[in-house]
């Protein structure tokens, strides 16, 4: 799902987040972990992930799926609601 400014988001709903390398070939454990917001979930992957698992990462709520630059977006976003380590990227 590609997410923009524009669109709605609730950042207070549940989600899942599943991280894991991209890799050919090679196969890699899938770390999983449930949040009881989908901004502790956005934070948490794009602050504590390596970069390697951010960009296999998806966050996964109501069955809707996110990839790594939709979290990246989400986390970036105006309205997001948690104080971040970094500065937002201007858009």
């Amino acid at each position: 799902m590609r997410i923009t400014d524009r669109d709605i988001f609730d950042f207070s709903v549940e989600a899942e987040l599943f991280a894991g390398r991209r890799a050919k070939h090679v196969r890699s454990a899938v770390q999983y972990n449930r949040f009881p917001h989908a901004a502790d979930a956005v934070l948490f992957a794009v602050e504590e992930l390596s970069p390697e698992l951010l960009l296999g990462a998806f966050l996964e709520i109501d069955g809707e799926r996110y990839g790594s630059d939709e979290i990246r977006r989400l986390y970036n976003r105006r309205d997001f609601p948690l104080s971040r380590r970094t500065a937002p990227k201007v858009q």
